[in-house]
């Protein structure tokens, strides 16, 4: 086992070796974190702050925007700093704790969307129960093992690689710590290992999409008996839930379906899920979404009144 962690530090290799394309990425990454820290933190505040948006919905969507917010801090701050440095290194145990919070916010979230679903399906198919049904209680539980579900996941995808011997090349093709390009670097075979990955990662990317998708089955055949003016006021609580899970799964299930190939195209997907949807998510939510939009409203009138004072 003393030969087993060698490798002291991984280098990155970026999204870009040209100096001039690395400045103004740090620019436009720069730029699209602020815009992601911002926007999340808005929503969580203007629910924090609102008495209209006391629902279990937005209870949901609160916790969703701090996860999307610690989500992208785990690998933008560092994207950012490297597109300075002509050495983009991390340490070993960098490289760990990246991978571990990376799926312990990415796993959190996938069980959020699936939460936030079963939500949508309650208030839609069992109205007259719903207040009952999701009361403070169960939505605090709900929440919690959405919590406890990503630290397990990550728990366990730390741990498959933890003890992998990394004795030779350390260059990373990338610009974060992630799964398949660290199996790459490893001194030994890693076929089961990687199946035990997307058994771990795939397995809960794609069981919660069905599952969410399948919600929404229900929901459109128990929409079949209503009005039409029914019909557009149940969906359109649910396009901006059904276009995050849209845009969150399908960088993921691509990416972690697999078994321990890479793709050159995988750099650019990984910028898609870490960065685009997180940023995309506060503007859907809001700009979807009449009532928050209000409240947001509301919450900024508010502010510039005790500014004037």
């Amino acid at each position: 086992m003393a030969d087993t962690h060698n490798v002291t530090e991984f280098i990155f290799l970026g999204l870009s070796t040209n100096p001039e394309v690395q400045r103004v990425c740090f620019v436009i990454f720069l730029l699209l974190y602020m815009a992601i820290v911002l926007g999340n933190f808005l929503i969580v505040l203007t629910v924090m702050t609102s008495r209209s948006l006391a629902s279990p919905m937005y209870f949901f969507l609160s916790y969703l925007s701090f996860v999307e917010i610690c989500y992208s801090s785990t690998t933008a701050p560092k994207l950012i700093s490297d597109l300075l440095v002509e050495k983009k290194a991390i340490s070993l145990w960098g490289c760990m704790t990246q991978v571990l919070f990376i799926h312990f916010f990415g796993g959190t979230e996938i069980f959020l969307l699936t939460v936030m679903a079963y939500d949508r399906y309650v208030a839609i198919c069992k109205p007259l129960n719903y207040t009952t049904i999701m009361n403070q209680q169960v939505c605090a539980v709900l929440v919690g093992i959405a919590w406890v579900g990503g630290f397990v996941h990550s728990f366990a995808q730390v741990l498959l690689i933890f003890h992998l011997p990394f004795c030779g090349p350390n260059v990373i093709d990338h610009y974060f710590c992630d799964l398949h390009p660290l199996l790459k670097l490893a001194c030994s075979d890693t076929f089961l290992i990687g199946l035990l990955m997307v058994a771990n990662g795939g397995t809960v990317s794609v069981i919660s999409f069905v599952v969410v998708l399948a919600s929404y089955v229900v929901i459109l055949l128990h929409l079949r008996t209503r009005s039409s003016e029914g019909w557009r006021k149940a969906l359109s609580t649910c396009g901006s839930h059904i276009s995050v899970v849209i845009l969150f799964f399908g960088p993921l299930i691509f990416i972690y379906v697999r078994a321990s190939t890479t793709l050159s195209v995988d750099k650019m997907v990984a910028v898609f899920y870490t960065v685009i949807t997180p940023l995309l998510n506060p503007v859907i939510y809001s700009l979807r979404n009449a009532e928050v939009k209000k409240a947001m409203k509301r919450l900024w009138i508010k502010t510039m009144k005790v500014d004037e004072k």
